[in-house]
Formats: C-alpha cells, sequence, structure tokens
C-alpha cells in the first residue's frame, strides 16, 4: 500500500500547479518591463553606433592581437606545467579529487535548485490566491481583528455559510465601521 500512498500523494500534491503559476506570473513581471527596455535601447542606440564609427580598426586589431598572444603564452604554459607532471598515480588522485569536488557542486546545486523552486511554488500559491480572491479575504479577517466593532454583525451569521459569501459581509461591515464616525461618549 506504500506505492499507492505515493502514488496518491504525487498525484494530489498541488505544489507543480502552484509553479506554474508562479512562472506564469513571473513571466508576466518581466514582460511588462519590455517596453522600457525597448524605449532605452533605442535612447542609447545612436550613441553607440556613432562610438563604433569613430573606433579605430587599427587599434581593434592590435588590441586582438595583444589578447591572442596572451592566451597562446598561456596554453603553452599549461600544456608546459601538464607535460612535467605527468605522474600516474598523481592523476589518479587528481581524477577522483575532481570527481568528489564535482559531486559536491552538483549537490549544491540541486539544493540550490529545490530552494529556487520552492520559492517560485509559494509565489505561485500566493499568486492563485489571489486570482481566486483569498488575499482579499485575509485582508478583510485582519480589518476584522483590528476593527472589533465592525465584527458584532459578522459574528450574527450562520456558520453553515461558505467563506466566498461571509468575505463580502464583512468586507461591507468592515467599511461601514471605518465610514461611521467614533463615538466614544
Amino acid at each position: 500500500m506504500a506505492i499507492a500512498d505515493d502514488l496518491k500523494k504525487t498525484l494530489t500534491d498541488p505544489t507543480p500547479l502552484y509553479f506554474a503559476a508562479g512562472t506564469a506570473d513571473l513571466a508576466v513581471q518581466q514582460a511588462k518591463k519590455v517596453p522600457g527596455l525597448i524605449e532605452q535601447l533605442r535612447a542609447e542606440a545612436p550613441a553607440r553606433i556613432e562610438a563604433v564609427k569613430n573606433t579605430d580598426p587599427k587599434a581593434v586589431q592590435e588590441k586582438a592581437k595583444g589578447k591572442a598572444k596572451e592566451a597562446q603564452e598561456a596554453v603553452s604554459a599549461t600544456v608546459a606545467e601538464v607535460l612535467g607532471a605527468i605522474d600516474a598515480k598523481k592523476i589518479g588522485e587528481t581524477a577522483q579529487d575532481l570527481a568528489l569536488r564535482g559531486v559536491g557542486v552538483a549537490a549544491e546545486y540541486a539544493v540550490k535548485a529545490k530552494e529556487a523552486y520552492d520559492k517560485v511554488a509559494e509565489h505561485g500559491e500566493q499568486t492563485v490566491r489571489a486570482w481566486r480572491g483569498e488575499v482579499s479575504e485575509e485582508i478583510v479577517d485582519i480589518a476584522v481583528v483590528v476593527e472589533p466593532e465592525a465584527a458584532a454583525p459578522v459574528a450574527e451569521e450562520p456558520a453553515a455559510e461558505p467563506v466566498a459569501k461571509k468575505a463580502p459581509a464583512r468586507k461591507a461591515a468592515a467599511k461601514k465601521a471605518a465610514a461611521e464616525p467614533a463615538d466614544e461618549s
């Protein structure tokens, strides 16, 4: 029965759906930034094009030659070092050390990936709550706690009424209490 329980738990877990909702919401947030970036690029383009036009090709060529020479010297030095240090025992130890480091790095990335997944899923859960209107219900509940006088009409409602129908009544009571001047006689 453990397999059936695991399967049931996997199929009823809403986290992947929350992750998808969170990903969609974050994508929409990023997409809203695109027009501003396009406008910024449009404003910067003439200056960048002018800078490229004014660049001396010989200076760029000399700089590229210098970088290529540095890279060639670094490669030559590394090859000489590797060829000079060929020792079968050392190579085995180095390979084992690198393999263990790789496992450690992979485990670290797996933990970071799980944390990011959980964070996006949590964002998705909040997004879904906002889509459903549950966030506004929580705000009304907070308002009722802050202003207990507004809670009196709400407390008389029948307990069997669904939560979705209670929220507008609480919200209306909270607004009414906030709109009325406080009498402290």
